[in-house]
Order: C-alpha cells, then sequence, then structure tokens
C-alpha cells in the first residue's frame, strides 16, 4: 500500500486536533481578527486577478479602426 495515498486524507479527528492547536496557539479573541485579515486578503486576491483577467482579455480582442 501506498503510504503518499494517505496523506490527502483529513478525518473529523485531526481536523478537531487542528482546531485545539490553533485555539493554543492564538487564542479565542485573536481568531476573529485573524479571519477578518484572511477574508479580506481572499477578496483582494480575487479582485486582482479579476483585473488581470479583464486586462487580459482586452490585450486578445483585435482593435477596432473607426
Amino acid at each position: 500500500m501506498n503510504p503518499f495515498i494517505l496523506l490527502g486524507v483529513i478525518g473529523p479527528g485531526q481536523v478537531i486536533l487542528i482546531v485545539a492547536i490553533i485555539l493554543l496557539l492564538f487564542g479565542g479573541r485573536k481568531i476573529p481578527e485573524l479571519m477578518k485579515g484572511l477574508g479580506e486578503g481572499i477578496r483582494e486576491f480575487k479582485k486582482a486577478s479579476k483585473l488581470e483577467e479583464e486586462n487580459s482579455d482586452s490585450e486578445k480582442k483585435p482593435i477596432e479602426k473607426p
């Protein structure tokens, strides 16, 4: 049996352990601030990727002459 197959499987026990470690490291009061920062970062990333996609689409379109 290939041991690398089991690396991608995360069960409920592992999730509970990860959450407990995060709570111990950051405390209950700090987690909402971390999640807010994470959300803002994801929002900015999506915004930047959308702008990049729009810019690349405008470069691909042929220039129309009047």
